[in-house]
């Protein structure tokens, strides 16, 4: 009986670890995939590029999605946009809790006609 429970307890504890740390992967990713719109896209350097608000907005809500993954970071900023060429690098600015600065590397990991796939490091 109590090599049963011992099995059970340890199978569930398992189980617990596995959930746990799946979703903190699903939650805690920085990749990102965003359409090329009117609304999203903007040109530098004669090429489409998403739009830096756009970046701002999805890296600092991404930076910090759960308590024990990154840090709390506000005020994103990026100095342009991130041009829809695979390879290409911006790095925007953001605010820890303490009020120290924090730089963001951005990058594109493909880009097509009508969207980007980029990621951030935190």
């Amino acid at each position: 009986m109590q090599r049963k429970f011992l099995v059970g307890a340890v199978g569930g504890a398992a189980t617990v670890a596995v959930v746990f740390g799946l979703g903190t992967h699903l939650l805690s990713g920085t990749e990102s995939t965003t359409g090329l719109d009117s609304h999203t896209v903007t040109t530098v350097g004669g090429h489409k590029a998403l739009s830096s608000n756009i970046v701002a907005g999805r890296t600092e809500s991404k930076y910090h999605p759960l308590p024990w993954v990154g840090d709390k970071v506000y005020g994103v900023a990026c100095p342009t946009g991130l041009k829809a060429v695979a390879g290409a690098t911006v790095t925007c600015t953001g605010k820890k809790g303490d009020g120290t600065s924090v730089d963001i590397p951005v990058t594109v990991v493909k880009a097509t006609s009508d969207s980007v796939t980029w990621k951030f490091e935190r």
